[in-house]
């Protein structure tokens, strides 16, 4: 009996499909800092009250996990651009770069693993400078904004 092998290719990016856009980093990293703006405004209610910390509970866990799973994406969004957008002559351009980014991904991993209003607002500038950063490489001017 033959084996069959079976192949998994999964890519964004590592073809050089062009398609590259800091905007998926924002919107993550915007989540991010909504969770955690809901998780510090969350009262713990007395813990004898079954019903209400059963459901403060419910709603940390939930606000948790979006934000742990958001700071992921935010991560894999800006290790995308780092890796497979920026190439050396950016970098001769723009020094900051390894930097910036290095910066950006240890934010990501203090987002996930704190609830953290400065390093959730640190994340957010460090992604408006990728903004600004990746649109003059391709000579354009576009606005940042959020979508909060």
């Amino acid at each position: 009996m033959k084996e069959e092998k079976i192949l998994f290719a999964e890519a964004h990016c590592d073809g050089p499909c062009g398609v590259y856009d800091p905007a998926a980093a924002r919107i993550a990293a915007e989540a991010v800092l909504s969770m955690t703006k809901k998780l510090i405004a969350l009262e713990c209610p007395d813990p004898k009250d079954k019903a209400a910390f059963t459901a403060y509970l419910n709603s940390f866990s939930r606000y948790d996990a979006i934000k742990e799973e958001q700071a992921q994406i935010a991560k894999a969004e800006l290790l995308i651009l780092w890796t497979d957008y920026f190439k050396a002559p950016h970098l001769e351009k723009f020094p900051q770069l390894h930097d910036l980014f290095w910066k950006a991904a240890k934010l990501c991993s203090a987002c996930k693993v704190e609830v953290s209003l400065s390093h959730a607002e640190e994340l957010m500038d460090c992604i408006k400078e990728v903004h600004r950063i990746f649109w003059a490489t391709k000579g354009r001017e576009v606005a940042w904004y959020t979508a909060s």
